[in-house]
């Protein structure tokens, strides 16, 4: 849907410029669908319907009604008490929260599901496959390499076999190889193995789709539950402080300090031993088990950071202030003095007297807080927070509303998971003295606000020493013995009596909307402040006595106040805590009360006011209580509960009669007149809360309950309603006004009492209303005010919807608690009455004039439209095709009724009105803002309707009435405009209002829902009419195109979702028997010719027809999308995904129905599908079908030759391809060779599938093909077209590379291809979904043990992890067996999907003969089996695929070796691959076809001959790449071979069992160089040195010899040795070259090999061997795809590639410079512009580059003792990368021939002196190794100017060893020798290995005054180097400076002047010598003092004295050095003239 360009396009402009999405494809438009129940009734034939019977026929009542009990959480509800007449609100309320639900289900649904479900135990059945990627061989030890055996070069032929095959035991052999005596009994015999073990359900197999698009999900809304938040279990464990001599009572509450709430009930325990307990047994009568609790559940709705639980502490009032008390706790410890013992013993008697006495009163004493989020945040746990449990109460979706408001979104994360935390116990030691002035919850809460900020309360309180000690954990489960808030028992109930747990209420911190689901009627009264300021009397210590009265005497005083802990349950009266000596006391008491369910006026809260004496007076005996006075509350107040606050006066006298009917503060005045205290001020402060599911506490709810018990009769009038009173003939009005008042109620009341509320309106809609004699019809306003309730519930912030846009109240509502109204009471006095149901006439003209309001101002409907526009239109058609417009067409429905005898014999009386017919009808007279809102919230009220529908079908008499008469004609017209009205709806959005998008959408799918719940009720010919009208209504929309399709794709999935889909869609008339064509079915037709109308039928059953569609009519309407959406251009990725899925999981739901698991049904099934293989063929020319992820997409139509620019070089597969076949490869880069050789390439346009999508679309492809009838699918075989035929071949081959086996380790990318959707999305959509089936599995349970899997449809689909696809990509966290069993499934999904291919490419063989084409048809079959051998198979599979081949070759032998020899070369390879394969049935499957291939091609010499070559050359290839290749299954598998040639009775007399002979002897031989390289694949140089020989061992055989450069090349590669590897590459391009040029002389192509001299002097090894061996046009040689002139480019094509990534750029052109001319001769000019791209390319990097680049390093390495067998004495040269130092190189020679020798045995010499053998222990083994430099005479240093040229072609390398006379290496410096050893190697670097031999060494050495003049030439050379460089670098620079003119460098240039200058040298010969080391120190000093000045320049400040330094120490130098440098030696200036003038 997304990039919708913006349709605001005027008519004209469409007109003249048709936009390019609009154009709609001629099949577009819905047919005309059959009248379905005619069809069934009339055209059925025998054997359909009992093919309609498999799949459980349309039951009669497809939707059953049904009551389910309510899950209750208590041991019984909570209901009011007996006996008590109720009031009709209370009665309604009371019933609607134990009536059971009323569900309405389908019967069959998710039978085509339960499959899902039993898929999670599929991993039981299946069969574990063999992969041989999986394997692992029981033996596999590695033996370390011996060398003795690797004799030189000339030392042994390489055929010469070292190993005897016939001492091997040959394997098994395959039974009956020969054994066939025809062709069809081959086939028979292999097509019943293929069938045997199959798994029957391709789906189940394959992971579930993405769900993103599964709207057919409609989620079960939640069973309707009383709201918990998350709740805390607190457990007291302990109260301890240091004395204890009474006993002490604790409270604990919740408080939320953000929000300044209490937000919890009181909580009441104590910890009293029984000694204190037995203190206060005068005051307590009786100990009821419920009040001993010491845990209770706290609920949290609305976590926040701030909630605190507070501890208050009381105990028994006695004499003192809080301090006086407090005071021993504070001052006296517990100890065993004896002075202490007495006052603990003196004050426990105190305590003792004091409860005696005052027992019933207490006092405040201490009080302790602990902050609950620092406890849960520091337990919690990191828990997976998919859990379902901490779901449970947290978020869920329709119980916590989203909350806008900052305080909620503010919270933390960590804070929000309360439901997961780590059980902890707190204990609080920090416990406060309560302040007797500071004791209210204000207070409380400025505390709490102070430890916030400093963790103390800022006045110093007291802290009383002493501990709490606390529990805390989270609540998963109910707790046993737990009791509710009204003390009822919670299930689970206790066996034993155990010490209950209480749950907690909650008084949220903010509004809930969950509708009330049980009856609570609770009120809590709070007193919060009294003022006895200004009394006079004695009032100082005052407690409060509560009541609830039910009347005035003192009787009646009812037990409903909550008991404390250690009491009785519940009680009479109740008294504050006393503050000591206190006249104005505050009180933090909480009274809970059970509020009586009926209340009169009578009903009062009496307060007492007293004061008490705590000490007792001499002459006092009696009460210590001193009466103040009282007050009082009445509870009622005009019939509306009394609560809020409050300030009450007080009376000090006995109070009147009759005081309770009216409030203290408006008594009346009495007589005698009662006494107030200061004149009848308030002076008591209190609250009243009341929690109530009955009161509604909203004047708007009230009024409306109150007028409508009143119509229901019993009411007395005038009616009292608040303060008015309304009479009878004005109750209509004010009840009219009262609904339309309702939605403007508060949403937290509305949503609270909802359910009754839509109950009665619902019951106002059907119910004619008799008031005052009149017939009163509030139909249309009740309707009006349902449609704006259910709008404000959708547009409210608060309350949450589901994925589909459904607000979940309501959804909850019509799913669980809506129904039918009961019938209206017969209240009609007589018929004459009729029921004033609006006209129809009149009804529509204002329907079509209120129409408008869509379009115009919502606000104001009535302004009339200036003109009729086209929607107006439109609707009046809809309208007035219904002749709705006639007058009077519709009467009353009452008299409609009574006057024609309802025809449809249904039993229920017939004067009564429909609910479904009203709400239609309303639906339809709809006008303005109300219409509008009930189009747009639709889904709504067809889901009312719905139900509705089936309550009353469920009612009739289903024999008698038959499907099309339930319901009336009338009705369906109100539907039928219905839908029409919507589907305008939708497309007057999609044209305009792009922003509403998501809106149509979801309308959309409401309707299809709509339908789909139809055709389970009414008549389907019918519905499928509407269907028909909404796809052409749609498409008559200028939308555009993939706007269209998504919409319709949605709506018809829907659709098809349907359980009874197959039958809707007629599955059994399989289009043969279709009413159009009466020709005979296709059974009865003989596979053999046949008429070319009959070959144009089968052609055609494969296309799209009209009658096809009509007949399958919901089938057709999805193909016909899905066909138009693959046909879109680029745009429709997002569409094609979505068709391709709607198809996918219809099809994924047939084959998992266990309806369908019979064959016959299968392949009626697949009928219905066989136009989309149609489809899917024809979508393969323009579809990229991406097969994996690595192929991006890319448009592959350029041939293939474009993949060489992406392709890392060396890729087999690409070098040949481009030699023109495609194997050798792992599938990719196939594909696209594939497409080059199929498809035309003039299909540019392409869109690509992604890789999910293809295979979805892939994975029905080969489901129809599985299950469609087999001579049926032959038949289409062999019309087909040849072109088609190819497309096919092209499909399977991308099937098989789509569902390729990936190996255990990476599973995960097989099953989760769906796109990862982000953590939270998933959550999301689980949590909405699970929500639903968990209640809804749960129930099904509950309603009678049904096994049948109701929920389990959706359940399983969303919980992925159920089925066995878990959609995570992280490996770590899947445990092992999680991991088998996707490897085992995805196993079995390869094996499956490849023996699909392979059955029908056996089909496609077996009608061979009756083709045409068959050569092509052969060919192209094979070509798609070989391509599946590539791929990663199992051995199921494999053994199936290889019995095809053999059948191949026995059956075209011929025909494959002479026309198809390349496919044939792949033949040999990929068979000798799996001949070495470590599974024993792949080997002898393989052994036997190979065997076979040889005996059928014997037949024919030059076939032979070429086989051999192409086996011989496979295995060099196979055997030089695969580093893991297993020798000994190969050797094993020639012996087989061998077997199978002597047992062949038939052949023994011909000369094959010679030829194989001889053709494994070779192949032996080759293996045994292989074993020796097995032995060097740690030691690269010698393996490379091994592969070498085995190439120049072949120089006889070109072929194989470029197979052995190539394996060479690869192994390069892989060591990233790209400059070898490229050198390997141009010797086999050099080879090829060689034979082109004997083949053909053409200008353009190399002359041989010399052309390549420039590249490298090596490489005329490669000149031909002479003619007389070998002739290229000999049978069988060089006739590999190499020997080509595009094979020849290839090569070299790579060769560059490889120098390039080498860095030998100037390489790269030479290698061009042989590739153009060819390119120019083939006027390749793509191919010449690539070139010269490439070719700037590396001149611009040499041009970067420069001196950057390093190439390699060189070091010789000798190795000396009889160990190294044939190395010994040898000296190499090896090239190492770049910058390798010594150490490296060392370190690794010196592991590897450790291993071999043993560690002890080998001798790394340090030095680099000459080796005396004779020093050496012959035991042992030494190795050598010197760094050494390249090195050019002179003369070669003109020539090499470029950094690359010093380190091109070398071939010469030196190294110094520096020496003394004396024998020690370095001595003085006139004593110091030096060495020079120049070494030249046999061939130049670079070359095809990184080794080369040493064939020439030359020595020569330096005298001590040589090697001075050298070292003073080089630091002169560097401190040059360093002065004129470009960019000078400082460090640098300096670091010379300091080594040349440093004062105190060793053996420095001052020294080495002094040694050598100081004096002239006695022997003439060192003259020389010596002046020519003064010229290098003069030339030296005159660098230095360049280079000071340079550095003068470059210093930084700082370093100015460094440099003063610097010049000092230079100019002392100079002046030391002067005088030696001027002394010249006389002899060598003579002048040389001189003698001439003499002689003169």
């Amino acid at each position: 849907m997304g990039g919708l360009p913006n349709l605001v396009i005027s008519a004209l402009t469409l007109t003249l410029f048709p936009h390019p999405f609009l154009t709609q494809p001629q099949s577009y438009d819905a047919v005309e669908p059959l009248d379905l129940e005619e069809f069934l009734t009339s055209q059925l034939r025998s054997g359909e319907t009992t093919m309609m019977q498999e799949l459980g026929d349309f039951p009669d009542d497809d939707l059953k009604v049904e009551q389910v009990e309510k899950e209750c959480r208590t041991v019984r509800h909570s209901v009011p008490e007996d006996g008590l007449e109720l009031d009709p609100h209370v009665r309604d309320c009371v019933k609607s929260y134990i009536q059971p639900w009323l569900v309405v289900s389908r019967r069959c649904q998710g039978d085509g599901w339960s499959a899902y479900s039993e898929r999670a135990g599929l991993h039981k059945l299946l069969r574990k496959q063999t992969f041989e990627s999986d394997f692992q061989p029981e033996n596999t030890e590695k033996t370390s390499p011996t060398l003795a055996d690797l004799s030189d070069d000339s030392g042994r032929t390489l055929t010469s076999s070292d190993f005897d095959l016939r001492c091997l035991t040959p394997d098994q052999r395959v039974e009956g190889l020969l054994a066939w005596s025809s062709h069809e009994e081959l086939d028979r015999f292999n097509q019943e193995a293929r069938q045997g073990n199959r798994h029957p359900e391709l789906f189940a197999l394959y992971p579930p789709a993405d769900e993103e698009d599964a709207v057919e999900i409609r989620p079960i809304p939640d069973c309707p539950k009383e709201h918990t938040g998350d709740r805390i279990l607190i457990r007291c464990q302990a109260i301890k402080f240091e004395i204890e001599i009474e006993p002490l009572f604790a409270t604990m509450a919740l408080y939320d300090l953000k929000e300044k709430k209490k937000i919890s009930e009181n909580f009441y325990c104590d910890l009293n031993s029984e000694q204190y307990k037995n203190f206060l047994k005068p005051h307590t009568p009786n100990v009821d088990h419920s009040t001993l609790a010491r845990s209770a559940i706290f609920p949290i709705t609305y976590p926040s950071p701030d909630i605190y639980l507070v501890i208050k502490i009381e105990k028994v009032l006695q004499q003192g202030e809080i301090s006086d008390c407090a005071d021993p706790y504070i001052t006296l410890r517990e100890c065993d003095s004896s002075k202490n013992k007495d006052k603990l013993e003196k004050l426990r008697g105190q305590a003792e007297t004091f409860c005696q006495r005052l027992g019933r009163y207490r006092m405040p004493f201490g009080w302790a807080t602990v902050k609950i989020m620092d406890v849960i945040s520091t337990a919690a746990i990191d828990r997976d927070v998919t859990d379902s449990d901490s779901l449970k109460g947290g978020v869920c979706l329709s119980q916590l509303p989203r909350r806008n408001s900052e305080r909620y979104t503010a919270i933390d994360d960590q804070f929000c998971n309360i439901a997961a935390f780590k059980p902890a116990t707190i204990t609080i030691s920090t416990i406060f003295k309560q302040e007797g002035d500071r004791l209210s919850d204000e207070d409380l809460l400025k505390f709490l606000s102070e430890i916030k900020k400093t963790s103390t309360p800022q006045r110093r309180i007291k802290i009383i020493p002493g501990s709490i000690k606390l529990d805390m954990s989270p609540v998963h489960d109910m707790p046993l013995a737990c009791l509710s808030t009204e003390l009822i028992p919670l299930i689970p109930v206790a066996e034993k009596n155990i010490r209950p747990v209480k749950e907690v209420l909650e008084f949220p911190s903010s509004e809930v909307y969950v509708p009330h689901n049980i009856y609570r009627n609770l009120l809590f009264v709070y007193p919060q402040r009294l003022n006895f300021v200004n009394r006079l009397t004695s009032a100082r210590n005052i407690t409060i006595k509560i009541q609830f009265m039910s009347g005035e005497d003192p009787a009646p005083s009812l037990p409903v106040i909550f008991g404390k802990s250690s009491g009785p349950e519940f009680l009479q009266e109740v008294y504050t805590p006393v503050t000591y000596h206190n006249k104005s006391p505050d009180f933090y008491e909480e009274v809970k009360m059970a509020l009586p369910a009926r209340l009169t006026e009578r009903h009062h809260l009496l307060f007492t006011f007293y004061h008490i004496s705590c000490q007792q007076k001499q002459n006092q005996s009696g009460s210590c209580e001193t009466l103040i006075g009282y007050s009082w509350l009445p509870i009622v107040n005009n019939d509306r509960l009394q609560t809020g606050q409050f300030c009450l006066p007080i009376a000090l006298e006995r109070l009147p009669v009759n005081y309770s009917l009216h409030t203290p503060e408006k008594l009346p005045p009495q007589v005698p007149p009662v006494k107030w205290m200061e004149g009848h001020k308030g002076l008591f402060n209190l609250e009243v809360q009341a929690v109530s599911s009955v009161h509604t506490q909203d004047n708007h709810l009230e009024r409306f309950f109150t007028l409508c018990h009143a119509l229901e009769g019993g009411a007395t009038f005038p009616l009292r309603v608040r303060d008015e009173k309304i009479p009878e003939n004005k109750l209509e009005h004010e009840l009219k006004l009262s609904i339309i008042s309702l939605s403007s109620s508060s949403l937290e009341p509305l949503v609270l009492f909802l359910h009754l509320v839509l109950d009665k309106l619902f019951t106002l809609i059907m119910q004619p209303m008799v008031i005052a004699g009149q017939t009163a019809n509030l139909a249309q306003i009740a309707f009006e005010s349902v449609v704006s309730i259910v709008n404000s519930l959708h547009n409210s912030q608060e309350l949450n919807r589901d994925q589909q846009g459904r607000n979940c109240l309501l959804a909850t509502y019509l799913y669980w608690v809506f129904r039918l109204p009961d019938p209206p009471q017969d209240i009609i006095p007589s018929a004459e009455i009729r029921y004033s149901t609006m006209g129809r006439s009149t009804a529509a003209t204002v329907g079509s004039m209120l129409l408008q309001s869509r379009i115009r101002s919502s606000s104001n409907p009535d302004i009339p439209g200036p003109q009729m526009s086209a929607e107006d239109a439109e609707v009046k058609n809809i309208l007035s095709a219904k002749g709705h417009n006639n007058p009077g067409s519709r009467m009353s429905t009452y008299v409609d009724v009574s006057n024609h005898q309802s025809p449809t014999g249904s039993t229920r009386p017939s004067n009564r009105k429909q609910f479904h017919e009203e709400l239609a009808l309303q639906m339809v007279v709809s006008t303005g803002v109300c219409r509008e809102n009930a189009y747009k919230y639709a889904w709504f009220f067809f889901e009312l309707l719905v139900k509705s529908m089936a309550q009353h079908v469920s009612h009739l008499d289903k024999h008698s009435v038959p499907r099309r008469s339930r319901f009336s004609d009338r009705f369906k017209d109100d539907i039928t405009t219905i839908v029409s009205v919507v589907t305008a709806e939708i497309g007057t959005i999609l044209v305009k209002q792009h922003k509403e998008v998501e809106q149509a959408e979801k309308v959309n799918i409401s309707l299809a829902f709509f339908l789909y719940d139809l055709l389970s009720l009414m008549d389907r010919g019918f519905v499928f009419q509407l269907v028909k009208s909404y796809c052409n209504m749609m498409s008559a929309k200028s939308m555009s195109m993939p706007t269209l399709i998504s919409m319709r794709l949605e709506f018809l999935r829907i659709l098809c979702s349907h359980e009874h889909y197959l039958n809707l869609s007629l599955f059994f008339s399989s289009p043969a028997s279709a009413p159009a064509s009466p020709c005979p079915s296709i059974s009865s037709q003989s596979s053999g010719s046949c008429s070319f109308q009959e070959q144009q039928r089968i052609l055609g059953l494969f296309e799209l027809s009209q009658e096809f569609k009509q007949q399958h009519y919901l089938t057709g309407l999805l193909l016909t999308e899905l066909s138009a959406a693959l046909d879109m251009e680029s745009e429709g990725g997002k569409v094609q995904r979505k068709a391709i899925n709607a198809i996918y999981s219809l099809l994924c739901s047939h084959d998992l129905d266990h309806r369908c698991i019979k064959p016959e049904v299968r392949a009626k099934v697949a009928a219905l599908y066989l136009s989309l293989v149609g489809i899917i063929i024809d979508s393969t020319n323009y579809l990229d079908f991406t097969v994996s992820d690595t192929r991006g997409g890319k448009n592959k139509t350029g041939g293939p030759e474009d993949d060489l620019e992406n392709v890392p070089p060396i890729n087999q597969s690409v070098a040949m391809a481009i030699a023109g076949n495609p194997f050798n490869t792992l599938g990719r880069t196939y594909l696209s060779s594939v497409r080059a050789t199929f498809l035309p390439l003039h299909h540019l346009h392409m869109s690509t599938l992604a890789a999910d999508t293809s295979r979805h679309l892939l994975v029905c492809f080969l489901w129809v093909m599985k299950n469609a009838d087999k001579s049926l699918i032959q038949r289409w075989t062999i019309d087909m077209p040849p072109s088609q035929l190819n497309k096919l071949l092209e499909l399977l081959t991308i099937c098989v590379s789509c569902f390729e086996y990936r190996g255990k380790q990476s599973t995960d990318k097989v099953s989760t291809q769906a796109l990862q959707k982000s953590h939270q999305a998933k959550l999301q959509l689980e949590e909405a979904l699970l929500r639903g089936m968990g209640a809804r599995g749960e129930m099904m349970k509950r309603v009678g043990g049904m096994d049948r899997t109701v929920g389990q449809r959706e359940h399983l689909r969303w919980r992925k992890d159920l089925t066995q696809w878990r959609q995570t990509n992280d490996r770590q966290d899947k445990t092992k067996a999680e991991l088998d069993q996707e490897a085992l499934i995805s196993g079995n999904l390869a094996t499956e999907t490849n023996l699909i291919v392979l059955d029908l490419l056996e089909t496609i063989l077996q009608a061979v003969p009756l083709a045409e084409c068959k050569d092509s048809v052969v060919g192209g079959v094979l070509k798609v089996l070989l391509h599946s051998l590539t791929c990663n198979q199992s051995t199921t599979f494999l053994s199936h695929t290889f019995s095809t081949l053999r059948s191949l070759v026995v059956k075209f032998g011929d025909l494959l070796f002479e026309e198809e020899a390349e496919q044939c070369a792949d033949l040999c390879q990929k068979v000798l691959q799996y001949c070495s394969s470590p599974v024993d049935e792949n080997r002898s499957q393989a052994c036997a076809t190979l065997y076979l291939i040889m005996r059928y091609s014997y037949s024919n010499a030059s076939n032979f001959s070429r086989v051999k070559m192409q086996v011989t050359m496979s295995l060099a290839s196979l055997v030089g790449k695969s580093s893991d290749f297993q020798e000994e299954y190969l050797r094993r598998s020639l012996r087989t071979i061998l077997a199978y040639a002597e047992e062949d009775t038939e052949m023994q007399n011909t000369q094959l069992p010679s030829q194989v002979d001889e053709l494994l002897r070779n192949l032996n031989s080759i293996l045994s160089d292989t074993v020796k390289m097995r032995e060097f694949q740690e030691d690269p140089e010698m393996l490379m040195d091994l592969m070498y020989r085995i190439a120049k061992g072949y120089q006889t055989s070109p072929d194989l010899r470029l197979t052995w450069l190539q394996n060479m090349a690869e192994k390069h590669n892989n060591r990233k040795c790209y400059t070898e590897s490229a050198m390997c590459l141009v010797h086999a391009a050099a080879l090829v070259a060689e034979y082109l040029s004997m083949l053909e002389d053409h200008k353009y192509l190399p002359v041989g090999s010399v052309t390549f001299q420039n590249i490298s002097p090596n490489v005329l090894e490669e000149s031909a061997v002479s003619d007389d061996i070998l002739s290229p046009d000999e049978d069988g040689v060089c006739s590999g795809r190499y020997f080509t002139e595009s094979g020849l480019v290839g090569l070299l094509e790579q060769a560059a590639e490889l120098f390039s990534n080498g860095g030998l750029y100037e390489a790269v052109n030479e290698v061009y410079k042989i590739i153009i001319p060819i390119l120019e001769a083939h006027r390749d000019f793509r191919k010449l512009a690539s070139t010269h791209d490439k070719l700037q390319r590396a001149f611009d990097n040499i041009i970067q580059k420069g001196h950057k680049r390093m190439f390699g390093t060189y070091f010789r390495v000798g190795f000396y003792g009889a160990k190294f067998g044939d190395l010994d004495e040898r000296e190499f040269i090896y090239k190492e990368p770049g910058i390798t130092h010594l150490p490296e190189i060392s370190h690794r020679l010196e592991n590897f021939y450790s291993q071999c020798f043993g560690e002890e045995t080998l001798v790394m010499i340090k030095d680099s002196t000459p080796v005396d053998r004779k020093q050496l222990n012959p035991n042992k083994a030494y190795i050598q190794i010197t760094y050494v430099e390249p090195f050019f005479d002179d003369y070669e240093m003109k020539d090499r100017m470029t950094n690359f040229e010093k380190n091109f072609n070398l071939r010469r390398f030196m190294y110094t060893t520096p020496f003394t006379k004396s024998g020690r290496p370095r001595g003085e410096l006139n004593e110091q020798y030096k060495r020079k050893t120049i070494l030249t190697t046999m061939h130049a670097f670079p070359y095809v290995k990184t080794r080369i031999n040493v064939i020439q060494k030359e020595e020569f050495d330096l005298t001590p005054i040589e090697v001075a003049i050298e070292d003073m030439q080089k630091k002169t050379r560097e401190l040059a180097v360093a002065t004129h460089r470009e960019q000078p670098d400082a460090k640098m620079l300096q670091m010379l400076l300091q080594g040349s003119v440093g004062t105190t460098v060793n053996q420095g240039p001052l020294e080495v002047a002094q040694v050598f200058l100081n004096e002239i040298p006695a022997d003439p010969k060192l003259f020389r010598h010596h002046n020519k080391l003064r010229l290098c120190f003069k030339e030296f000093i005159m660098r230095c003092g360049e280079a000071v000045e340079k550095n003068k320049h470059l210093i930084t400040f700082d370093q100015k004295e460094y440099q003063q330094e610097l010049k000092k120490n230079y100019n002392r130098l100079r002046e030391s050095l002067r005088p030696m440098l001027e002394r010249k030696i006389p002899e060598l200036y003579k002048p040389i003239i001189r003698p001439r003038l003499e002689n003169r």
